[in-house]
């Protein structure tokens, strides 16, 4: 599937909507993501806080959840939108999580004031560990 300019600017306004309903009380850094399957679909996600810190779950991970429990395990792109200035790249977490299901993953990192810029997976984490790893 062609990451078209529309359908970049498709899911990037699809992770500025899944933004609008992070819960982040602790941080009051809102976070959302789209993510694209092969098939076409549309995941998204935003971040959700929690008191213990620990529990918190970022945006690209509940997309990709979101995904996964409705039987996609093939992505094409994500976009991750925030209220930063700068450019928004999935955690080093994301990124590893995001690995499990392939290297090629367009990502879409974009700033407030609508400038992206897209990277492949494997620049933002390269030699990862991955299931290619575990020679199964």
């Amino acid at each position: 599937m062609e990451l078209t300019e529309e359908l970049t600017k498709t899911l990037i306004k699809e992770s500025q909507k899944a933004k609008s309903f992070s819960y982040s009380p602790y941080s009051n850094f809102a976070v959302g993501a789209a993510l694209l399957t092969k098939s076409g679909k549309i995941y998204t996600g935003c971040n959700v806080e929690n008191a213990s810190y620990g529990g918190a779950i970022c945006a690209e991970r509940t997309a990709c959840v979101k995904a996964v429990s409705e039987g996609e395990k093939e992505f094409e792109a994500i976009a991750i939108s925030s209220n930063s200035k700068d450019y928004i790249p999935p955690c080093g977490f994301c990124r590893q999580f995001l690995v499990e299901f392939g290297t090629k993953l367009k990502v879409i990192s974009t700033k407030k004031n609508g400038e992206y810029k897209i990277n492949v997976l494997e620049e933002l984490l390269p030699d990862s560990f991955g299931p290619h790893s575990l020679n199964i």
